[in-house]
Order: structure tokens, then C-alpha cells, then sequence
């Protein structure tokens, strides 16, 4: 390029968010207001209205993503993500070759390697971006992101994935991202209850819990899930449901899991679960996470 002439503008990509729930849908109107073209899919009448509220068209099924030069997967559970990748008739039949697809889904090294290997078959470039910083990052296009495989397919679409956050590289072998975020979902799932155990404390002393976390929240003992979900363990707080106690019995569980295959004791992992499947257990399933102060309060 001369002097004399202008930077041009990255070109705008066509993007397909497979999974437009709680978390996803923000992530694909950040998408979309960075001026991409994006269209939804989700089973979901109530989830395809609220995109088409924001502006994002979303439909039930794959139809049209052979011309989607991004496929965005963002779904709960490994079996989840072979029905939307792997399974027949999901998207790697019908994906063109050289398109990326990127795995956005929290579900352990294993089934995304899984899944890299079948989009190989068929020349589909897959990378492995598990996400963290939750509704409220992904309302703000803050989310960190764990960015792992083929630099070329990375930087490929590396506009659509920076319009939801700051991307980490993580390595070039696909599984990289999820490892990452398992050690992240350690942390998340031990400090939201850490945060209940502590907060039903002061009520067990008298204290009034929503004076405590004010006067913790700033100090050596707070904590991003304490400032995030505390607010939302306080007896007379309105529930919003950003993620359920669902979510981090999967998530909890896919740590210790991950750390028996490595040889890894995780003994606060193991407690922090213990406590999702004693709130599960007790009806809370599909409850915010926060409401695993129930467990302490019960």
C-alpha cells in the first residue's frame, strides 16, 4: 500500500450462531453490531423471538450454512455439541470446505478433539474457543476467550471472535481452550460457593448480608463471582437466571473429571461440586447458580 492510500476495512463476514440462549445471544448481537451478517439457529421459538427483538434473524434449523463463512457452536453439553457438529445432518455435512468452525462450548478437550478430527474429513478448519465472563461480559463484548488451533484459521476469523471480547492464544492443538477453561471453571465453580458459604455465614451471626458483602466486596477477600453473584444471594433479591446450578454441575463435574484423567486430587473442586449436586438435588437444577446458598441456608 502507497502513502496515499486509505487502510481498507477488514471485509465483513457471514456468520451462523448455532446456540442462542442465556449467554449466546448477547455474544451474536455483539457480532452483528460489529457489522457482520448474522443469522441464529435454535430450537427454541421463545429464544429465535428474543434475537429477532435484538435485530438477529434466527431460524430453527442449518439451512443456509453452506454459505456461512463462520459456524459459531455455543451448547451445554458434549452430546450437544456432536447433534449440532458431528451427528448426521448436523453442520459439518453441509458446512463448505474451508470454512471455520468454532467451537465456543464448554465441554473438556476430549469430544472438541473429537470433533476436529471429523471436520478434517471433510475440510472444515475447526477451532476450540471456550468463553468465560458470563452474561453480563457477554452484554458488554468483555468475554475472555480461549482461543486454540490453526493460527491461519484464527486470524481467518479472528474479527468475529474480537467482537465479543479479547481473544487469549492458547496453542495450536485444538483441546488447548478447553483445558484452559477447565482450570478457569475450577476457580468459577469454588468462588460462587465460596461466595454463598461466606454470605450465609453472616446471616447464621446476626450480620445483615447485604451490609457484609458491601464491606468485604472492595477488600483481600472479594472475588469477581462474589461481586457478580453476591448481590444475587441476598434473601430479598430478584432472581435473574444467567446460568443454573444446572450449568455448574456439568461444569464442576467436567473438572474432576479432567483431573482424575491428569492424576489431580482437586479436593475444593470436589466440595464445590458436592454443593451443586446437594442444591440439584433439592429442586434448585434450574435455578441461577447463586441460588446454591440454599444448600447453607437449608
Amino acid at each position: 500500500m502507497n502513502a496515499t492510500q486509505a487502510p481498507q476495512p477488514c471485509p465483513k463476514s457471514t456468520v451462523m450462531f448455532v446456540g442462542i440462549g442465556a449467554i449466546g445471544l448477547p455474544m451474536a448481537e455483539r457480532i452483528a453490531r460489529a457489522g457482520h451478517t448474522v443469522l441464529g439457529v435454535d430450537p427454541s421459538p421463545r429464544r429465535r423471538e428474543a434475537a429477532a427483538e435484538l435485530g438477529v434473524p434466527a431460524r430453527a434449523d442449518l439451512t443456509g450454512i453452506e454459505e456461512a463463512d463462520t459456524v459459531l457452536v455455543m451448547v451445554a453439553t458434549p452430546e450437544q455439541l456432536h447433534q449440532a457438529v458431528s451427528a448426521p445432518g448436523a453442520a459439518l455435512d453441509s458446512m463448505r470446505p474451508g470454512a471455520v468452525l468454532a467451537v465456543m462450548s464448554t465441554v473438556g478437550p476430549g469430544p472438541v478433539r473429537e470433533a476436529a478430527r471429523r471436520a478434517e474429513e471433510v475440510g472444515v478448519r475447526l477451532v476450540d474457543v471456550p468463553v468465560t465472563g458470563g452474561v453480563a461480559g457477554a452484554r458488554r463484548g468483555a468475554l475472555t476467550l480461549f482461543a486454540s488451533g490453526d493460527p491461519a484459521a484464527l486470524a481467518d476469523c479472528s474479527d468475529v471472535l474480537s467482537a465479543m471480547g479479547t481473544v487469549r492464544d492458547c496453542g495450536a492443538e485444538v483441546g488447548r481452550g478447553q483445558s484452559y477453561k477447565v482450570v478457569n471453571q475450577l476457580l468459577c465453580s469454588v468462588h460462587i460457593v465460596a461466595a454463598a458459604e461466606a454470605l450465609a455465614l453472616a446471616e447464621k451471626l446476626d450480620l445483615d448480608p447485604a451490609e457484609v458483602l458491601e464491606a468485604v466486596g472492595g477488600g483481600a477477600g472479594a472475588s469477581w463471582m462474589l461481586g457478580d453473584r453476591g448481590p444475587r444471594m441476598l434473601p430479598e433479591a430478584a432472581e435473574e437466571v444467567t446460568s443454573t446450578i444446572g450449568i455448574f454441575v456439568k461444569d464442576s463435574t467436567l473438572v474432576t473429571d479432567t483431573a482424575d484423567a491428569v492424576g489431580f486430587s482437586a479436593p475444593l473442586a470436589r466440595a464445590a461440586r458436592a454443593a451443586y449436586e446437594q442444591a440439584a438435588a433439592t429442586g434448585l437444577l434450574d435455578r441461577d447458580d447463586s441460588q446454591v446458598i440454599q444448600v447453607y441456608r437449608d
